[in-house]
């Protein structure tokens, strides 16, 4: 797989994943740091053309860097409990950009969740421009991809763990829940929500409560504010107002 830009490349050099690196031949200033970390990991950049890089990358914005790097290792949910305890997981289901699983992806990290649940089919795959969304973090962040999404909310549920899915037409609010307890969040494609089967095999459906005239946010950003809620709830931090 490649990515490009020079905090991706930057995260997938500390990861230890990067097979090659393609670098501007023109392009230097501000790319002292990823040199200096490329040479700490025993990784020689590539000095190309702009046009190079350019082919490398699809034609994607690629700030003058390029690389190669090894496919993550695959995941299993199980393995994903056992990165947090408590766990924090996050279910993506029917999230087909690749630019909301790289956001939801930098959030996870930001948040210290355990990871990602994604299906194999009707999913964004871990590409380029995923990785760039997710400034690097889908370097880190687990990733089990799954044959069956409603076999692997079971498997959750069967662990201990509460499935809770963002459901905007839901009367529970996601405050009034104890996120203290092993969590995975479960969200659906925006404007369609969680497919019918995923919906009906979660604990609890839960809303954010919303005060504009918007009726829902973005799915990166909705995860966002679910994950940082149980962030709250876990470190004590008291609620202002």
């Amino acid at each position: 797989m490649r990515i490009f830009g020079v905090k991706p490349a930057m995260e997938a050099l500390r990861a230890g994943r990067v097979t090659a690196l393609a670098v501007s031949a023109r392009r230097q200033r501000g790319l002292a740091a990823l040199l200096e970390l490329a040479d700490s990991r025993r990784v020689r950049p590539r000095w190309v053309e702009r046009a190079e890089l350019d082919r490398l990358a699809g034609g994607a914005a690629h700030q003058g860097v390029v690389a190669s790097v090894r496919a993550p290792d695959s995941c299993s949910v199980a393995d994903l409990l056992a990165v947090r305890t408590p766990p924090l997981v996050v279910v993506l289901d029917g999230i087909e950009d690749p630019r909301n699983l790289g956001a939801i992806a930098r959030t996870v990290d930001a948040a210290g969740g355990s990871g990602l649940v994604v299906p194999e089919r009707r999913a964004a795959p871990v590409t380029g421009s995923a990785v760039k969304a997710s400034a690097g973090a889908l370097v880190h962040v687990p990733v089990a991809r799954v044959v069956n999404l409603v076999r692997a909310l079971e498997e959750l549920k069967a662990a201990g763990v509460w499935t809770i899915g963002l459901d905007a037409e839901a009367d529970t609010s996601l405050y009034e829940l104890d996120l203290r307890l092993p969590s995975a969040f479960v969200v659906g494609r925006e404007g369609q929500g969680l497919h019918r089967l995923a919906r009906e095999r979660c604990d609890w459906r839960a809303a954010l409560p919303m005060r504009g005239q918007v009726a829902s946010l973005n799915a990166s950003v909705a995860v966002g504010v679910a994950l940082f809620e149980a962030v709250r709830q876990r470190t004590g931090v008291t609620r202002p107002g």
